[in-house]
């Protein structure tokens, strides 16, 4: 099983990859929307691609108010 520290790694390189920055750019408490310059929708489509990778469901309720990388490892991470 992973550790923290290597779920909040894989959503920060998954992120990178997938809106294709640096990965140096983002840190583990930056607010992804304002970090990323993305919308709900493309939060939607890298929570898909994050559920996918981990092999997990994240409920909606669960995600209220998420918008900082490290609380959404750390409710990934709860699944595991």
């Amino acid at each position: 099983m992973a550790t923290a520290d290597q779920t909040l790694n894989e959503v920060l390189n998954l992120a990178a990859t997938h809106f294709k920055v640096p990965r140096e750019k983002l840190a583990p408490d930056d607010d992804f929307f304002k970090m990323l310059k993305i919308d709900s929708l493309q939060a939607l489509d890298l929570l898909t691609r994050l559920e996918h990778h981990f092999n997990i469901e994240l409920p909606d309720y669960e995600l209220q108010g998420v918008s900082d990388f490290r609380t959404l490892a750390n409710r990934i991470q709860s699944r595991l």
